[in-house]
């Protein structure tokens, strides 16, 4: 049987995937392929190199560093090896075409993939719980806000998500209690959020007429946001642990930094 050496001062997932592409356009044909990864010395590669040529195998590698590089290349002459480099000619063009030098980091690829499923699992994860729901869950979010209606709750826990923080968010409802799971899970977690109660009256107002509803119903009333604004301030002095951002007339982007300054200091200091 036909066999393939993937080597790799990585992951090895770039070289692996483009071996299986290939081998897709030969269904008649199953070599069997060995991934060999994350490879630091020239005696690593000695030793593969021997037993590729044991084997008949041909070798396929993204190599980033230059000498590893070189030694796959020099160790394939000497030992009559068929050996396929798939990234050093894209590096090299690449190089000429941008004027410029390549870091020539490994796994940098493997790096911005797990970023990318990163956010996917944060935006989903938030998405899922937004405005109260699964709050059993509350306890595996990276961040947890809290405020009445219509606080920006929702825009930034999407917002923090596309940065890969799972967020959850609880909204604070007079008369309701919030749920326990809440004063129950890591309360350097959770964010509280506040704004002025003309302003909310303002934005409920506009944001029921928006939907063909009454706007002067107790929702958008002053008078019912100013008790609402009081009872939420009194809940956030009975839980000193939950810093209070007001987002009054502030740009989400600013309060969403303010957020991530916050929590990161609070991981850093564990």
């Amino acid at each position: 049987m036909a066999e393939v050496f993937v080597l790799s001062d990585g992951t090895g997932e770039t070289a692996d995937k483009l071996v299986q592409a290939a081998l897709v356009q030969f269904p008649e044909h199953d070599p069997q392929v060995s991934r060999f990864k994350a490879l630091k010395s020239e005696a690593q590669i000695d030793s593969i190199m021997e037993e590729a040529k044991s084997q008949g195998a041909t070798v396929v590698y993204t190599v980033a560093r230059p000498d590893l590089r070189l030694s796959v290349e020099k160790k394939a002459q000497v030992l009559g090896i068929r050996a396929i480099d798939l990234l050093g000619p894209i590096l090299s063009g690449f190089a000429e075409m941008l004027g410029a030098t390549p870091q020539l980091r490994s796994g940098i690829l493997h790096e911005v993939n797990e970023e990318y499923f990163k956010r996917i699992e944060a935006i989903e994860f938030t998405v899922k719980h937004d405005d109260g729901s699964h709050p059993d869950k509350l306890g595996e979010a990276d961040i947890i806000l809290v405020g009445v209606s219509r606080t920006s709750k929702t825009p930034l826990s999407i917002f923090l998500s596309h940065k890969g923080w799972k967020v959850a968010n609880v909204p604070l409802v007079k008369g309701i209690e919030p749920p326990q799971t809440l004063f129950e899970v890591d309360q350097d977690k959770i964010i509280a959020l506040l704004i002025d109660p003309e302003m909310l009256a303002k934005i409920r107002r506009e944001r029921l007429s928006r939907m063909g509803r009454d706007p002067t119903g107790n929702y958008a009333s002053l008078q019912h946001i100013r008790d609402e604004i009081e009872w939420v301030r009194q809940i956030y002095a009975r839980n000193r642990r939950w810093p209070v951002y007001d987002v009054t007339n502030k740009a989400l982007e600013e309060t969403a930094a303010e957020i991530e300054r916050t929590i990161a200091a609070r991981r850093r200091s564990r």
